[in-house]
């Protein structure tokens, strides 16, 4: 089982960090009170202990934070991980990895001490994309990543009349769990609406189609109407568990038609259209969302054993 061994910060760049046990994994910073947080792509940097033996057994007095890492992991082959790989860390906080290694433009002591330094090569860093408390003996689970579509039906938005909040809120809200590989504004019209999501579905091979706007009682309101025009199967807990929570804020959340269902290996969930009501859906299908892609794609198993052979 992969798993933190050490939790290490510094008060200022270019020092041996120390291992402080425990810390805060703040969302595009890094972790708090560290020196290099939000420093650009490369908030959090990661190196495997297995990489620090490597230098013990070269005669060096080293062990975690002396190469400058964060987090000191164990039981993970860091550097096999592609750029992308989405790390769960402890309980609630989620990495990506943005870089494998890094160029030394200055050597350091350790490597004029052994003749070579394993961080440069085996050193990964990583972005924060979902924040949380991590400590010495969390474990460390190797999540899918899915690719994410946001489509946006509105005449308006189309026109470029009206700026699309909603489809914002959407690509952040779902960075911890998939990359939005595809985003479109469109008109209320159903047959394109249609042709969006069969394209996206079946040419695009998107796991998730999110939309926002059109389940109302306008005339113009017709996004539920395409999806169940493309989709294989109905979804109603999605719809049915967003209704009922939002009806705790408004009365009015009964009067949305959004539906949710199956296109392929496709899931489709239409979604409110004000960014603050779509905010509040996502709250309530997050938690439930990434277990059902893993059996929609059957991508799951791929990826929570710890294996650590990449996706």
């Amino acid at each position: 089982m992969a798993k933190i061994v050490a939790v290490c910060t510094s008060p200022k760049k270019g020092m041996r960090k120390k291992n402080v046990g425990e810390g805060n994994l703040l969302i595009d910073l890094g972790l708090e009170g560290d020196a290099h947080a939000g420093f650009a792509h490369r908030q959090v940097s990661l190196l495997a202990q297995e990489s620090i033996d490597k230098m013990v057994e070269m005669g060096l007095n080293v062990g975690p934070g002396d190469f400058a890492e964060n987090l000191t992991t164990q039981g993970i082959d860091l550097a096999s991980l592609p750029v992308g790989t989405r790390l769960k860390i402890g309980r609630e906080a989620v990495l990506r990895v943005t870089q494998i290694g890094k160029e030394c433009h200055n050597r350091c002591a350790i490597y004029y001490q052994a003749g070579d330094c394993v961080m440069p090569r085996e050193g990964i860093f990583a972005e924060v994309l979902k924040g949380g408390r991590v400590q010495v003996g969390d474990d460390i689970t190797i999540l899918p990543t899915y690719k994410l579509a946001v489509v946006t039906a509105s005449d308006k938005g189309a026109r470029r009349e009206r700026e699309d909040e909603s489809g914002q809120v959407i690509t952040e809200k779902l960075r911890p769990l998939a990359d939005t590989v595809e985003y479109r504004i469109i008109p209320d019209e159903k047959e394109l609406l249609q042709e969006t999501f069969i394209d996206l579905a079946d040419n695009f091979k998107v796991d998730l189609i999110l939309t926002t706007g059109g389940t109302g009682f306008a005339p113009r309101d017709v996004t539920p109407e395409a999806t169940l025009a493309v989709i294989e199967k109905q979804v109603p807990g999605i719809t049915e568990a967003m209704r009922w929570q939002s009806y705790q804020v408004t009365p009015k959340a009964m009067l949305s038609r959004a539906t949710a269902g199956i296109r392929g290996k496709t899931l489709i969930i239409n979604l409110p259209g004000s960014p603050k009501a779509v905010a509040q859906c996502l709250d309530v299908i997050l938690p439930a969302l990434d277990h059902g892609l893993e059996i929609l794609t059957g991508r799951g198993g791929e990826c929570a054993g710890n294996d650590n052979k990449g996706h």
